[in-house]
């Protein structure tokens, strides 16, 4: 069951990737406040009839950040509004922007959250996702990375259509789809955060490479644990 109440606005950072979001949901620039009131209705809607998207770039999600989260939810409530679209398959909801909330809320015990409702199409959700993560540095390199993959050779953007749109310069672009010409096991490094983004680049293209991913993961453990030492 939902309620409906009037469109909040969502807040965005100033800058390129405010602009591109903008161009998505269709609405004028931000002002100097930096919300932007998003299109569509607001409504309250059951956790229960929210389900998350399988075009969201971001697969991980931290259990204490949720936890924090959380903790907030249950003294303030949800103030900020996910964006869902309709699931016009299995009826219900799915998340376009807001995951990381929605599991908040659930592991805050509420019953129903505010949400904006667009009708999107699977480029705009995955456009929205990406931005939205890119945004709050959400993701980790090889998410990132593969989320620009998906919207090129998917949806037909060009590097410099994508550069728009995520407010990302082309080198940071290129830079980043060069991870997933490394081996999964080396990528898999990456999404742990054991091996860094510039760790990694560096030996594209070299022999060995997943023993040096070992390699220089295990330099960096023995030299933290020399620091605190």
């Amino acid at each position: 069951m939902s309620h409906n109440t009037p469109a909040a606005p969502i807040p965005l950072h100033k800058g390129r990737l405010g602009r591109g979001l903008a161009s998505l949901i269709g609405e004028q620039q931000p002002q100097a406040d930096s919300y932007l009131p998003v299109q569509g209705e607001q409504r309250l809607i059951s956790i229960a009839e929210i389900r998350p998207s399988g075009l969201n770039p971001r697969k991980r999600f931290s259990d204490e950040e949720l936890n924090e989260l959380a903790d907030s939810l249950r003294a303030k409530g949800l103030v900020q509004p996910i964006l869902c679209r309709p699931d016009k398959q299995r009826g219900g909801y799915e998340i376009v922007a807001g995951e990381r909330r929605w599991r908040a809320a659930q592991r805050a015990s509420l019953h129903n959250v505010p949400v904006i409702v667009r009708d999107l199409t699977d480029q705009e959700v995955l456009e929205l996702a990406l931005i939205e993560n890119v945004q709050r540095s959400d993701l980790n390199p090889v998410e990132e990375a593969a989320a620009y993959q998906e919207l090129i050779e998917k949806h037909s953007y060009t590097q410099e259509r994508l550069s728009e749109v995520v407010g990302k310069s082309r080198s940071h672009l290129a830079n980043m789809l060069r991870l997933l010409k490394l081996p999964v096991e080396v990528q898999a490094l990456v999404r742990e955060g054991k091996l860094s983004a510039g760790a990694a680049r560096a030996i594209i293209g070299q022999k060995n490479v997943d023993t040096l991913a070992g390699e220089i993961v295990a330099k960096v453990s023995t030299c933290a644990r020399s620091r605190r030492w």
